[in-house]
């Protein structure tokens, strides 16, 4: 099985090229994505190359660019080649199967330009662990742009 999901934020605004008998889209984009584990003098996030076909691709022209939250999940594919030097060059790339935004647009808006490191910026006086009385939990107030619905 061959799977991989990834979330983080477009580092440049997909470029987009069409081709193909049928005239295909093909989307092409990068995306940072925050390590979990951060030590000192390493990298904070890893940046991975992303490919999108056909309607995904045409997604991607429309709605996505740089600075916005996606989930995706894909295949990992070798991008293996022999340059000019007769040097072999490895290479990865993820082709796209799936794109969803991770973020409300409000707080894509609100966001724009910042990358942040991890989740812990939320207020720690906002809790959800409240019950509504309809067996629900209660939202509180200034959350519902922080949520990845909605």
């Amino acid at each position: 099985m061959n799977k991989i999901i990834l979330m983080g934020r477009l580092t440049r605004d997909p470029e987009v090229r069409y081709g193909g008998a049928n005239n295909t889209a093909v989307a092409r984009f990068s995306i940072a994505v925050d390590r979990r584990f951060k030590r000192e003098g390493e990298p904070t996030a890893d940046f991975f190359n992303i490919t999108a076909f056909g309607r995904l691709g045409e997604f991607s022209e429309k709605y996505l660019k740089k600075g916005t939250k996606v989930v995706l999940d894909g295949e990992l594919r070798n991008d293996n080649y022999t340059n000019k030097d007769g040097q072999k060059v490895y290479g990865m790339q993820i082709i796209a199967n799936n794109i969803e935004f991770a973020e409300s647009k409000a707080a894509s808006q609100s966001n724009a330009g910042s990358m942040p490191v991890d989740n812990s910026s939320a207020p720690a006086s906002q809790s959800t662990t409240g019950d509504a009385g309809d067996g629900f939990m209660s939202i509180p107030d200034g959350i519902v742009d922080e949520l990845p619905f909605g």
